[in-house]
């Protein structure tokens, strides 16, 4: 038959089009729904399904249920465990068009299911069998309609051990899902409300594939290395199915290209192979060998480019032509893991380089598994934009979908791959778990090795772990092991020596290290104990201290994550905007007292009585809701800072590396994130992004030494350090340039301890700024602001601060390409400092400045000169190519920092009556809540989409400007 009677091949998604209802309103058989009886649009009982999603975002989407995450609005829902399994029992109807020609199949997918289904494709049934975490493929090649109109309808069951919630909630509620292969994290957390539908429906992926007589499996892409990583070889092997009756003559083509600028790419390797595959017959093929001299390599975020190429994969068959085709991007890297001796923590390699490891845990995007590409890109660059460079899976959510492991390559982002196991949930908690894990075992190990065949192609993927807090049953343990063990070309050096002469692409997986549990072999203290955490507010300082965690690398340690007020405003009715109550002990520490909202959305305080006193408080008594949350931001990015340069203060001499519990929160939660679930960063993702840069000056707060931290594979030996220090009245109080320094890679080098908080003329609230600067040419490495008081005070004197009028003036240019817009803000502090002091005499053994500057060859724009003027222009505007500019000027008159400026972007209109929420999200800045000493200059990014029909602005909050100062 000529091509061009063809039907196309490949896939098609049916993600639009559905209907749903619930089975016990729906009288017709799923024959009679897919022949005689279809459902004729959204008439009751039958409403828009949402696919992939869940049952409770159909719910959601028709308004038959309120917001869950809104307020205490999860408790008008009622719970499948109340409720029983039928009432989330669904039919999923749809159609699509597909109609045959001779030699083609189709194949109908479900990339997952929770939990178990029913499938009628134009009257003809297939029953899908139980698991969350596996691909269902059909061959419905002989029951498509001979029109071409196909009539699908899918009856949904929920997980067969959905639970019941106990009044005290609790990890895991009564621990009964874990007895399914399951997301664990639906019966509640300590972070999460329960999931009411237990995240039952077709969650993922559903689409049709059209192949030829011969189609294509789960190919498995593999690159070793030799020489210093000079010499490189892609392995493939490849699963192909020849479905005809007759023997196929295939041709099967291997074609890997690299894209080189824009949109040009260029062909690295074609070759071809021939070969015979009998009559409905699977085989396995293993093609040579590619030989790539120094190919580009994919590395970690902050280590260098994420070089992927494109590797193309087409079976053709003689008589008929091209057959089938897969596709993938490929990152040619070498990921280790082994235990370091020096501190006992995992150490993890890439491309034969240490890296340190700073990032966080991951539990899902969105808690209804409202999933999409667009979505995960935006959580995954904030990720990246934070330097982070690891993100763990956790075991209680999800095995991550491969458009999250795409992201990943693309963003550098080395991912921990979970399985679902979890203490609470399997072997311990209160009630005392199923010790035994799942039921179904063999099931468990089905849906694993699905999980490493649908993700192993992908760069990102570092580690495989087989739970959380816990490690799965013995047999489980063994078999995933044995599956996961490590071919001898990337295991140790007597392993690489050993006689197994298999190619590393016919291994499951063989390429990434298994680790039994996420406390177990380098991790926590490495035996099982309960040695991760802790998971509250600290004193800043004490992330420095000796005696802080005594394990190499911690995989869980938490804190606070209040939001934004108008994150509060957007996701709570009124009661839920009353600040906490503060109340004072007998031991003079405060406990904090949430209103019923904050309390179900699990807030964590910002004290912990007996150790650590309230962080807010230090800041002055908040006097309402705005105030609370801009004091909560203040002390988000202090704590989240400290946290990650008191780590990376000890790197390789005492951590391996650290994963903050957590990064983000599937719902409105209020605790551990950096940024919520409408995608408003809080100042802690800030603060990350300041103390995780490669290069890094900071301060180490237990002993006021100036640290230098290189995590690059390049020294530094043309730095110096720039040290200032500003009181409240604008005036800089001590000022030093260090000699030039040495910082060789992957090390902290300690530059000098800062004697201000000691000297005699030093004040109770400074302002500290550091700026790490190449002395050849003046360049910013790393700058860091810090605001401090001495010991025994507070910062209640920045109450005051907040009358000082410090002048501004911003500049924008604007890039707008349709619904995209791209920001370059140049804010410039104007004032000018006082001249009270245009000469320190302070007494070089109080303060240890060897040089005094008068500050008018410091900040004064008439007279700036030499390195001073070179230094302070480090951050100044890069001007891009765009012709306009606006230019707005803030008035003041005081002298001073302008203190905590954070930008914002809204939606110049707005509707009337209630609250309602006019921010533009999710918004990708290039830094957001700095500050600028008096003269500085600094420029900020701003990236972001518009909805159509909606002019944005952006405005300007800050420490010193209360009201939304409109910028652009």
């Amino acid at each position: 038959m000529g091509d061009e009677n063809r039907v196309h091949l490949g896939k098609t998604k049916l993600d639009s089009g559905w209907l749903a209802a619930r089975s016990t309103e729906v009288t017709a058989t799923g024959v009679q729904l897919t022949t005689t009886h279809p459902p004729a649009g959204p008439n009751a009982p039958w409403m828009e399904g949402v696919v992939p999603g869940t049952v409770l975002a159909t719910l959601l989407k028709n308004n038959l249920v309120p917001d869950p995450f809104y307020g205490l609005n999860n408790e008008a829902i009622i719970d499948i465990g109340d409720s029983g399994r039928k009432y989330y029992t669904f039919w999923f109807f749809t159609t699509f068009e597909c109609k045959m020609t001779t030699n083609q199949h189709v194949q109908l997918h479900f990339r997952a299911i929770n939990y178990s289904a029913e499938v009628y494709l134009n009257g003809h049934k297939e029953i899908l069998p139980k698991g969350m975490f596996r691909r269902h493929s059909i061959d419905i090649t002989d029951v498509l309609h001979p029109s071409g109109v196909n009539m699908l309808a899918v009856l949904v069951h929920p997980p067969d051990h959905p639970g019941r919630i106990p009044p005290e909630g609790g990890q895991g509620g009564d621990h009964e899902i874990g007895k399914d292969v399951a997301a664990q994290y639906v019966e509640g957390w300590d972070w999460m409300t329960p999931i009411r539908d237990r995240n039952t429906g077709i969650w993922d992926e559903v689409s049709i594939q059209v192949t030829g007589p011969v189609k294509i499996a789960d190919p498995h892409l593999v690159s070793s290395f030799f020489d210093d990583f000079t010499r490189a070889y892609l392995h493939t092997t490849v699963e192909l199915e020849n479905k005809s009756s007759w023997l196929a003559e295939c041709s099967l083509s291997l074609q890997v290209t690299t894209e080189l600028e824009g949109n040009i790419s260029l062909v690295e390797h074609l070759q071809s192979h021939e070969l015979s595959i009998p009559p409905e017959t699977l085989i396995q093929f293993t093609l040579p060998p590619l030989f790539f001299y120094k190919p580009n390599l994919w590395w970690p975020n902050g280590m260098g480019k994420q070089s992927l190429y494109h590797v193309e994969i087409t079976v053709d068959v003689k008589g008929f032509g091209e057959s089938d085709s897969w596709s993938h991007r490929f990152g040619f890297r070498k990921i280790e893991s082994t235990t370091d001796d020096a501190t006992g923590g995992r150490l993890f390699k890439v491309n034969g380089e240490p890296i340190f490891i700073r990032g966080g845990n991951w539990i899902l995007s969105d808690g209804l598994l409202r999933l999409s590409k667009k979505r995960y890109m935006t959580d995954i660059k904030f990720h990246a934009d934070m330097n982070f460079n690891m993100i763990r899976c956790w075991g209680g959510g999800i095995a991550e979908r491969p458009e999250f492991y795409e992201c990943c390559d693309i963003y550098g982002l080395l991912v921990w791959q979970e399985f679902w196991i979890t203490g609470d949930c399997d072997g311990r908690g209160v009630p005392i778990s199923n010790p035994n894990g799942p039921l179904d075992h063999d099931l468990f190990l089905l849906c694993a090795r699905d999980t490493v065949k649908l993700l192993r192609n992908h760069a990102s993927l570092a580690l495989w772990v087989g739970g959380n807090e816990q490690v799965p049953p013995e047999d489980i343990n063994t078999a995933l092991k044995n599956d996961l063990k490590l071919h001898p070309l990337f295991g140790t050096l007597a392993e690489a020596l050993s006689s197994d002469p298999r190619d590393p692409s016919l291994y499951l997986d063989g390429t990434r290290v298994y680790v039994q549990g996420s406390m177990w072999d380098g991790f926590a203290n490495g035996k099982g104990d309960f040695t991760d955490g802790p998971y509250e507010i600290q004193n800043p300082e004490d992330f420095f201290k000796d005696n802080f965690y005594q394990y190499g690398f911690n995989p869980e340690v938490g804190s606070v994550g209040m939001p934004v007020a108008a994150t509060i405003r957007a996701t709570m009715p009124p009661e839920g905007w009353i600040i906490p109550l503060f109340n004072k002990q007998s031991d003079g520490y405060i406990e904090e007292i949430p209103n019923p909202l904050w309390e179900y959305h699990k807030y964590i305080p910002y004290s912990k009585p007996g150790k650590v006193h309230d962080q807010i408080l230090l800041y002055g008594h908040p006097k309402n809701l705005d105030d609370f949350c801009e004091k909560a931001q203040l002390v988000n990015y202090v704590q989240y800072r400290a946290l990650l340069e008191g780590w990376t203060s000890r790197m390789w001499t005492k951590y391996t590396g650290v994963l903050i519990w957590k990064n983000q929160n599937p719902w409105t939660g209020l605790r551990g994130q950096f940024y919520d679930h409408l995608h408003d960063q809080t100042a802690g993702f800030f603060g990350c992004r300041c103390a995780a840069e490669p290069i890094h000056v900071q301060l180490n707060l237990a002993n006021y030494c100036i640290e230098v931290v290189n995590t690059t594979s390049a020294g530094l030996s043309d730095v110096a350090v720039e040290i200032s220090v500003w009181d409240l009245e604008g005036v800089c109080s001590f000022y030093k340039v260090t000699e030039k320094i040495l910082v060789p890679p992957k090390n902290v080098v300690e530059v000098v301890k800062i004697k201000y908080p000691n000297s005699k003329n030093a004040q109770p609230v400074f302002f500290l700024l550091l700026k790490l600067f190449k002395v050849s040419d003046f360049a910013i490495l790393s700058r860091n602001f810090y605001w401090l008081h001495l010991p025994g005070k507070d910062y209640t004197l920045l109450e005051q601060y907040r009358n000082k009028r410090v002048p501004l003036k911003i500049t924008s240019e604007v890039l707008i390409s349709g619904a995209s817009y791209k920001l370059n803000m140049q804010v410039q502090n104007v004032s000018k400092s006082s001249r009270s002091l245009v000469q320190n005499k302070m007494d070089d053994k109080e303060d240890g400045s060897k040089s005094c500057i008068p500050m008018k060859d410091i900040i004064s724009e008439e007279k700036e000169s030499g390195i001073l003027r070179r230094i302070s222009r480090g951050l100044g505007f890069l001007r891009s190519s765009v012709d306009s500019s606006t230019m707005v000027e803030i008035n003041g008159e005081d002298s001073g920092v302008a203190f905590f400026l954070h930008f914002s972007v809204h939606a110049a209109k707005i509707g009337k009556g209630n609250y309602q929420d006019k921010r533009i999200l999710p918004v990708h800045y290039s830094d957001n809540y700095f500050s600028l000493a008096p003269g500085e200059t600094t420029n900020i990014s701003i990236n972001f989409e518009v909805p159509s029909g909606v002019t944005p602005r952006v405005t300007l909050q800050g420490w010193n400007y209360h009201e939304d100062k409109i910028v652009f």
